[in-house]
């Protein structure tokens, strides 16, 4: 059963939210995330990324930055630009891009359902962004950045959530992306009852994104555990902040990938090595967006390719059957000699809310081949989850993208 409960968020005042909610720390650089915090002080990320409050030689990693993130999320409480609830409460929060609505329920997940694999995962972390929102997280004694979760979708979670949008919302404005943001509140006790007993009914969540934060939470809340011999479980440092959705309201885009050389080949060398693991024709179209699962696009030398996957190369166990993992495990590796794409510099990942244009300026500036995939879906993200598998690195991209921000969830008073 997945447990969630209630908690008292700390959120901007309905006049700043638009102005506080940022994107998340991590797809900023930082030279970015100085520059955006230079245009919007009030920007969630100068408390995110701390950094930006010091000199830029400053050691970003240093404990006077997590030091600053806590004592400014303080001060912004004490200024009113938060204010806390007063009582427990889940929230609605209803990211609207192009047309396209999602709808999520923010509350707090059980540290135990991930350490007992009720919230399952898919990719592996890397220590160092671990410890640093483990930093992050403790100094400020809140999770400021919410985990995404996913779940199957369910008949009665979806009346209650429909049920209670459409009531006025708390929070109603459009980000400077175009996404609108709206947020209910829900505050009575039979509808935090209703809700708590139908997401028990779900076997599993499933981290969709925010697998660092979702780390760094329960490393900080094991911290806390030990710091607090006598606990309860029921201290707030054993729950983390989420925000759930259901699966047939996401969106995963493509993840594509560009390629610095080619590894020593001409580029007719390198289709007739494609040759052997796909059928290639020219692209019906320009640039080309693969139409269903097995289909590729490669943009080469100013020229864009149809590739279909060879049927007595695919696999059929969950990581074996992904478009991403066979790229690796037919072109990738063999071709370019790309081991791990991880760590080898030659190659890099463009997500597809740039678009395929993209793919062909990289092409035209500092890469010399791309490959545009058609999206992952969720239902293998849960197949591989399910069997206690990870994904190839970068393989899923979901947008919208939750804000930081708008909910923070404090772990200790």
């Amino acid at each position: 059963m997945a447990v969630i409960r209630p908690f008292r968020a700390l959120t901007p005042v309905k006049e700043k939210a638009a102005l506080v909610a940022a994107l998340p720390y991590d797809v900023y650089n930082r030279e970015e995330a100085r520059e955006v915090v230079e245009k919007n002080p009030l920007s969630f990320l100068a408390i995110d990324r701390a950094e930006t409050q010091f000199p830029e030689e400053q050691d970003i990693y240093a404990p006077c930055v997590y030091a600053k993130a806590a004592s400014m999320l303080r001060e912004w409480q004490e200024r009113g630009i938060f204010e806390e609830d007063s009582r427990p409460c889940f929230y609605i929060w209803e990211l609207i891009m192009n047309g396209r609505s999602q709808k999520g329920l923010v509350a707090c997940s059980s540290v135990d359902d991930y350490l007992n694999n009720v919230i399952r995962k898919h990719e592996n972390t890397r220590k160092d962004k671990e410890k640093d929102r483990f930093d992050h997280i403790d100094a400020c004694s809140a999770q400021t950045g919410p985990i995404f979760l996913a779940y199957r979708s369910h008949p009665e979670i979806k009346r209650l959530i429909v049920q209670e949008s459409m009531k006025e919302p708390v929070l109603d404005f459009v980000a400077e992306d175009g996404v609108i943001h709206r947020v209910w509140r829900i505050d009575r006790d039979d509808q935090i009852a209703a809700l708590t007993e139908a997401f028990a009914a779900l076997d599993h969540t499933y981290i969709a994104d925010g697998h660092h934060r979702a780390a760094s939470a329960v490393s900080v809340s094991l911290k806390r555990r030990e710091e607090h011999p006598g606990y309860t479980g029921r201290e707030e440092f054993n729950y983390f902040l989420s925000v759930l959705f259901p699966d047939d309201e996401l969106q995963i885009m493509d993840y594509n990938r560009v390629l610095k050389d080619l590894n020593g080949y001409e580029p007719d060398e390198i289709l007739e090595k494609l040759d052997e693991v796909f059928r290639i024709a020219e692209a019906p179209e320009s640039p080309y967006r693969p139409a269903k699962k097995g289909e590729m696009g490669l943009y080469l030398e100013g020229k864009w390719y149809r590739l279909q996957t060879r049927k007595h190369l695919l696999k059929t166990d969950p990581i074996g059957c992904l478009d991403v993992e066979y790229l690796q495990r037919e072109a990738l590796g063999p071709i370019w000699n790309i081991q791990d794409p991880r760590t080898d510099a030659r190659i890099d990942f463009v997500g597809g809310i740039r678009g395929l244009r993209e793919l062909e300026r990289r092409c035209h500036e500092d890469c010399e081949a791309a490959f545009a995939l058609y999206p992952t879906s969720i239902s293998e993200l849960f197949a591989v989850a399910d069997a206690g598998l990870l994904m190839p690195p970068k393989s899923t991209w979901f947008e919208p993208k939750l804000r930081s921000g708008l909910f923070i969830h404090k772990i200790e008073k």
